[in-house]
């Protein structure tokens, strides 16, 4: 039996509820081998993000050239990358292997709000990696701070955040609209042909922790599977949304989704 392989590069969390953890968990679930290079150790729980420890820049390459020069990725999912530098060699990496399938997950920050990309690390992401990116999936607080507005608050205001980021090279944007006000979500996928709407009733949930993570792992997953990026997308939010109305309590805080409610439901 041979499984697609999907590689994630992002931070680790301590909670265990984002990044690399729930990376790893959404790509077993979706019956996908997962391998993981880690960017940054970080101290956090479910009310916060108390310290980074980013790993040292020869530590992230000697992982990513551990990983390419042994095994082929089908596909790669990034998340938290800290600075330029990292992204600069990460970037290299996608362009040598000739990895055809990314999804980047903009994390610029935490649910809790702490901020967890540096500043700088912005104009090298737009130059350089998401150029090669099959899907980018920033939520509307972190377009509004690539694209320099205020904020966006409206399905128009959507639309048109979708289309400028488009022009900044990726195959395709998925503009997250969990952050609207109102009972309805709708996320937006603009390929550079076809604007697709997907909206969703809001789930009163408090326990929502590692959801960008999860649902930009399981659009990996579904793109090494050989899903079209419409039927990954579609596939992703069904299985987030099952994760997120069985999300739990384990602290003070904000709790995880749960990964296995999309199969225990099938």
């Amino acid at each position: 039996m041979t499984l697609p392989k999907v590689l994630t590069i992002a931070g680790s969390d301590s909670g265990g509820g984002a990044g690399i953890q729930a990376d790893l968990k959404t790509f077993q679930e979706l019956d996908t081998y997962g391998l993981s290079v880690i960017t940054a150790i970080t101290a956090q729980n479910t009310v916060g993000v108390q310290a980074v420890h980013p790993v040292s820049l020869n530590g992230l390459n000697d992982q990513l050239e551990s990983v390419f020069t042994d095994i082929k990725v089908d596909a790669v999912k990034t998340g938290m990358l800290v600075s330029a530098d990292y992204i600069q060699s990460i970037s290299t990496y996608i362009r040598d292997y000739n990895v055809n399938k990314l999804v980047i997950d903009p994390v610029l920050g935490s649910t809790s709000g702490s901020e967890l990309t540096k500043n700088e690390a912005i104009d090298e992401l737009k130059n350089s990696l998401w150029p090669l990116a099959t899907v980018v999936t920033p939520n509307l607080i972190e377009a509004a701070r690539m694209l320099g507005w205020a904020s966006i608050n409206t399905v128009s205001e959507m639309e048109k955040a979708v289309y400028q980021l488009h022009e900044w090279g990726a195959k395709s944007i998925l503009l997250k609209g969990g952050h609207l006000p109102g009972g309805e979500s709708v996320d937006l996928l603009y390929d550079g042909h076809t604007l697709t709407h997907f909206p969703m009733k809001r789930i009163d949930q408090p326990h929502t922790h590692g959801t960008g993570c999860t649902l930009a792992s399981a659009i990996a997953a579904g793109l090494a599977k050989g899903n079209s990026i419409h039927d990954a997308v579609s596939m992703a939010k069904d299985f987030v949304t099952c994760a997120i109305r069985e999300g739990f309590s384990i602290g003070e805080g904000s709790g995880p989704l749960n990964h296995s409610a999309y199969r225990h439901r099938q």
